[in-house]
């Protein structure tokens, strides 16, 4: 098997670009999985599929604005986006460019927010020490971006479309996205079926 055989073409016309409104109204393909045969139904008949005693798992993570940009000293500009935090100050974190931010180089992405890079970790990223005057989360919800896929385009002027509307705790750095579909209403009559939670 090789990673070219599962290429295909997707027209970027057919890329969404925005969230859908209302949620559930999301396209959602349905394959049989003894014919193949495919469907195409909407989010809100996902029930319709769900029998008593299934269980559904749920990713009950925040996304943070984890994509942060700044510069060097020099005047270079850099990206730094968070992954998982170590402690208060530190962050393990995938940086660009990866040359320019080699160990001890100096960050700035706000007048609250500043970081150097304290050492590598073994994947190719960086240990990123923050120095900021006041409530990390609070600094970071103004100075990051919400870490959306490479394929949309637009910028989300709403951050709460980004998080599922059952995300309780921050830390995640890409959305459950098959969870973005949800409304709190069908969750309900899930549990009402007998399914799983």
């Amino acid at each position: 098997m090789f990673v070219k055989d599962f290429d295909y073409d997707l027209p970027q016309e057919l890329i969404a670009q925005h969230p859908m409104e209302p949620r559930d109204h999301s396209r959602l393909m349905v394959v049989d999985k003894n014919t193949g045969e495919i469907e195409h139904r909407h989010f809100y008949d996902l029930l319709d599929y769900l029998e008593p005693g299934d269980l559904l798992v749920f990713n009950d993570t925040r996304v943070i604005p984890a994509r942060l940009f700044g510069y060097k000293d020099t005047g270079a500009h850099v990206e730094v986006f968070l992954l998982t935090r170590k402690n208060t100050t530190d962050w393990e974190a995938l940086v660009r460019p990866g040359k320019k931010l080699q160990v001890g180089a100096k960050i700035t992405f706000s007048e609250e927010l500043s970081a150097e890079v304290i050492d590598y970790t073994d994947f190719g990223g960086r240990i990123v020490r923050f120095q900021y005057d006041g409530i990390f989360e609070e600094i970071l919800d103004q100075a990051g971006q919400m870490p959306l896929p490479p394929y949309n385009t637009h910028r989300l002027e709403d951050k709460n479309r980004y998080q599922t509307v059952y995300a309780k705790h921050d830390g995640s750095a890409a959305a459950p996205t098959a969870g973005l579909h949800s409304t709190p209403e069908p969750l309900e009559v899930i549990k009402a079926k007998g399914v799983k939670v």
